[in-house]
């Protein structure tokens, strides 16, 4: 079991986001800003920390507990960013991942388990299922009504992503970042292109997983 570590001051939402985490089947604890706080963290490492920043966050000591976070044990961060709260670009850059409030609990934890996975702390065998599509993990397989398909390593991962995330409207500049890479200089039709091979792999008129949202971009059904 993964254990994780919210740094937060306590409040409502934050407990709620640890009842969540719990259930998804993490370890999940809470610790506030405080000064024994490094210490913790080097005697019992998380293996990914959700590090709370808010409007009256102190940048300087961000950076700072950051800097002693990833110089010690190299523990993945993840920024939760409240609306309102400046941050320097730099501070970016030192971190694995981060989001903006409101975000969604299924978007983080899929970005939970991309850097857990990347970093070989949990293993990825799970079975995602939607009506008669099968994504095995483990395989790196998909089935649709048993039948295996076969995809692309790009189309793979752009279906992981939307499946895992389903519900959720991913912009194509969002896609192309989280599926191709923040380094990737393709345009929003390479998504385009994708998305209409994918769906020609999985989809035909009894099946339709992926939806178009005019003018934004996809989302994964839900029903």
């Amino acid at each position: 079991m993964a254990r994780l570590l919210i740094v937060a001051n306590k409040s409502e939402p934050i407990t709620e986001l640890r009842l969540s985490l719990t259930r998804k089947g993490y370890d999940c604890s809470i610790l506030p800003y405080e000064k024994s706080l490094i210490d913790s963290v080097i005697e019992n490492p998380p293996d990914l920390l959700l590090l709370e920043i808010n409007k009256n966050a102190s940048s300087s000591e961000i950076h700072e507990l950051i800097q002693d976070i990833k110089q010690d044990k190299l523990t993945p961060v993840v920024m939760l960013i409240d609306t309102g709260a400046s941050i320097p670009t730099n501070l970016y850059l030192k971190v694995d991942d981060f989001l903006v409030c409101p975000y969604s609990i299924s978007e983080l934890e899929l970005r939970i388990q991309r850097i857990l996975y990347r970093n070989n702390i949990i293993q990825n065998t799970g079975l995602f299922k939607y009506k008669d599509l099968v994504i095995d993990t483990a395989k790196c397989e998909v089935t649709v009504e048993g039948i295996v398909v076969k995809l692309t390593f790009k189309e793979y991962e752009l279906l992981k992503f939307l499946a895992f995330g389903k519900g959720h409207v991913y912009t194509r500049e969002t896609l192309l970042n989280k599926v191709w890479g923040y380094g990737y200089y393709g345009g929003d039709r390479t998504v385009d292109v994708h998305v209409r091979r994918l769906r020609s792999k999985i989809e035909n008129t009894n099946h339709t997983f992926i939806e178009t949202v005019r003018n934004i971009g996809y989302r994964f059904l839900t029903d």
